[in-house]
């Protein structure tokens, strides 16, 4: 009989001195607003936090358990703390989000489950999806929202992608359009059963031509756009045609159709009238006295200075107003794909603090 094998469990090691990095922290940390980055030995970064209280939020890294707790994964890997003082929480958000887009750290692309606003997305490729969810992807081309209601945003995406015949499938479901010469022969049966009910032009299949998928594509971003409402007259002409003749039944669910339809209308011309209002000049109060004029556009910082306090101040910061206004005004509809996650948390910062609205002047009154 084998002998049994003695197995032995290892314990990762810190990548530095604990007690040594936690006495640098009590020495040198304050309790105000900061950013901080974890490091390995070789200087590169590793994570990046924000806090409001610095000191607080540092020393609770050396009290978490490894290695269940997340905190305490990242500090065994860490080699060294550094931290920038920042002159707010607003700042810190901010500087944080810049920051990780630029250094992409491991540990905030692996552990971080931020749940983001709900959105609705257009794929790239042959055959685009559109389709509500709360991660951007990769493939995603188009961005609209941010909307209030998970549910209700999937249920207005499904019926708008019924009604013109859009896929919902895989993205990596294969694409053979009509008029492929290797359809020639070949028996053509669609993926899944929404061919057959009429809820999908069939791409996976060659029933449906690419101009004219594409032109169903484009007729579901319009209605997102506020540009046509095609889909809802649809809706309504069949809704009707059923009344007409007594069906009341499929009338009652094309009337569901058209509630979700004007629901999604009307979220999406709030979100896009939401963003509107997010133009201005903000007045971030530091916890130092040391105030910051933001420069907002359309839920995007466009840049900051320190409050102007004195005449030449103010009189250079209003030069820097009427430069941002005699810029052409951004085109409502898409969000812009690099600039999404700011423009989210811009607008979240205003939705949770609703009183910092009082600290903006328009940027009209600038100038």
């Amino acid at each position: 009989m084998p002998a049994l094998k003695r197995r032995t469990r290892l314990l990762a090691l810190p990548a530095t001195d604990l007690a040594q990095l936690r006495a640098k922290v009590r020495a040198l940390a304050e309790n105000r607003p900061a950013v901080y980055e974890m490091v390995d030995n070789t200087g590169r970064i590793l994570y990046v936090g924000k806090a409001k209280n610095l000191r607080t939020r540092l020393l609770c890294y050396f009290r978490a358990e490894y290695p269940a707790d997340k905190a305490a994964r990242i500090l065994y890997a860490a080699h060294d703390i550094r931290w920038t003082y920042v002159s707010s929480e607003f700042t810190a958000l901010l500087t944080e989000l810049r920051q990780i887009r630029r250094y992409r750290p491991h540990f905030n692309y692996k552990f971080n489950r931020t749940r983001r606003s709900v959105l609705i997305k257009v794929s790239a490729g042959p055959a685009p999806r559109v389709s509500a969810g709360s991660a951007i992807q990769s493939g995603d081309e188009r961005i609209y929202g941010p909307y209030r209601s998970m549910a209700r945003t999937h249920e207005a995406v499904r019926t708008l992608n019924d009604l013109l015949g859009i896929r919902d499938c895989a993205a990596n479901m294969p694409i053979v359009f009509s008029g492929q010469e290797d359809l020639f022969g070949a028996e053509r049966r669609a993926g899944c059963p929404r061919h057959e009910f009429g809820y999908c032009g069939g791409p996976c299949a060659g029933f449906i031509a690419e101009w004219e998928y594409r032109q169903r594509v484009e007729t579901a971003v319009a209605f997102l756009e506020g540009r046509t409402i095609q889909p809802i007259d649809r809706v309504v002409a069949e809704m009707t045609k059923a009344a007409a003749e007594s069906r009341f039944e499929l009338a009652a669910r094309w009337r569901e159709r058209f509630e979700q339809l004007e629901w999604l209308l009307a979220a999406t011309s709030r979100a896009r009238s939401a963003l509107d209002l997010l133009t201005f000049v903000y007045r971030d109060t530091g916890v130092r006295g040391d105030d910051r004029a933001y420069v907002v556009r359309q839920g995007l910082v466009r840049t900051s200075y320190p409050w102007p306090g004195t005449p030449i101040e103010r009189e250079a910061f209003r030069a820097v107003v009427a430069e941002e206004l005699a810029r052409p005004q951004p085109i409502s509809g898409a969000l812009p794909l690099d600039s999404v996650d700011e423009i989210l948390l811009v607008h979240s910062w205003f939705r949770v603090h609703p009183e910092t609205l009082r600290k903006t002047t328009a940027m009209e009154d600038w100038v």
